[in-house]
């Protein structure tokens, strides 16, 4: 959570003066004197730059900026879940869930130890619940510990979204897009598309993360990563996650130029099964793949021995030796156009759904949705 995020009092003020119109209903509807209310405004509008309100006879009437967070911070102050609850408490206690204990939460916020102790401390006196329990020197979310985690980090997504949204209407920096990228999307699909939107939109900041599904999905959960791109589960996800496919994908049979496979007059599962296999981790969906591939073509899957979904080590082993992998030749191009390796079509056809992952119910950013139309625009060109 950035400093910069409003103080959430503030934020219950703002949404119940757009709700109710007038100060005197809102004062009451979040507790607070009306002076204080009108306080909290002021302050809002003045870290925002930004008038939240026209006044009149009538009453408040919200401006664009106001109903531009106002959905946004109801969201948050919802995820929240209580109003005793102060924002710096959220950034201490978020802190201390990602990093795993005070020492590495107090780098990542440059407070200090003591303070982060004292805040989580509080945080759990206002809530009334055993948060954290201390293993040494690092820490373990209670159950309820890691709902809350998972609500403020959803909360300060939201925030972000609305301040994002605010700043655009400003004409000011337009935010940043946080990207979860699985080994396939950074072949071309992610490359391209951040390409043609730097174009559109240099000021929007883009972070990609690498990683496989379980390493992303977490985070996409939590509101750290805003959308996860790569291969779709077969098997379903959640309710609290959605998927969009975007292409489909080939993989093919990748070895190094020279292979005996190359030559061979008939591909059999027998012939297969006797080099060696370079395959991501278990219960993966192009290792399921492989394994059905196998199957088809008349053998039970062998075992592998070396596991891996790093595309650059997996090159590397398989230009040194006869081994093999199964992956998309788009992961590859530049070394098979090179003829460094060479592909085989699988004696069984393989496809793959490949897309993107979000949040059920995420509500996009402008900014967002447009590099959300240029991902499906990309697929759909780079992968027909």
């Amino acid at each position: 959570m950035s400093a910069s995020v409003p103080n959430i009092r503030h934020l219950a003020a703002l949404v119940a003066t757009v709700r109710h119109g007038s100060l005197t209903r809102a004062a009451k509807a979040v507790n607070l004197t009306q002076p204080a209310l009108t306080q909290a405004i002021a302050r809002l509008e003045a870290d925002l730059g930004c008038a939240l309100f026209e006044r009149g006879a009538g009453g408040m009437a919200p401006t664009d900026p106001a109903l531009l967070l106002a959905p946004r911070a109801e969201a948050a102050l919802g995820h929240i879940g209580s109003r005793r609850v102060t924002a710096t408490q959220v950034r201490a206690f978020l802190a201390l869930a990602r990093a795993g204990s005070y020492a590495g939460a107090s780098e990542a916020t440059g407070l200090s130890a003591a303070s982060l102790h004292r805040a989580v401390a509080d945080l759990g006196v206002a809530l009334g619940q055993r948060l954290v329990d201390r293993r040494g020197r690092s820490i373990l979310l209670t159950p309820q510990g890691e709902k809350r985690a998972r609500g403020f980090g959803l909360a300060m997504a939201e925030l972000r979204s609305g301040l994002d949204e605010v700043a655009a209407w400003q004409g000011k920096a337009a935010g940043r897009i946080v990207v979860g990228a699985m080994p396939l999307s950074r072949a071309r699909w992610l490359p391209e598309t951040i390409r043609r939107f730097h174009g559109e939109e240099p000021r929007v900041a883009i972070a990609v993360v690498e990683g496989s599904h379980a390493d992303l999905a977490g985070p996409l959960r939590e509101g750290e990563v805003d959308l996860l791109l790569g291969a779709l589960r077969a098997d379903g996800l959640h309710d609290d996650l959605a998927q969009e496919a975007v292409f489909e994908d080939r993989p093919a049979m990748i070895m190094r130029a020279g292979h005996p496979l190359l030559t061979a007059t008939a591909l059999d599962g027998a012939s297969l099964a006797g080099f060696e296999w370079i395959l991501p981790a278990r219960d993966t969906p192009l290792r399921l793949y492989w394994e059905a591939m196998m199957r088809a073509a008349g053998t039970e899957p062998p075992p592998v021995t070396i596991e891996c979904g790093s595309v650059l080590t997996v090159r590397q082993l398989l230009v040194g030796s006869d081994a093999l992998t199964l992956l998309s030749p788009a992961q590859l191009a530049v070394e098979l156009e090179a003829g460094v390796l060479a592909a085989l079509p699988p004696p069984a056809p393989v496809s793959r759904i490949i897309g993107v992952t979000v949040r059920t119910g995420w509500r996009p950013t402008a900014t967002q949705a447009r590099f959300l139309q240029l991902l499906r625009e990309v697929g759909g060109e780079v992968f027909a």
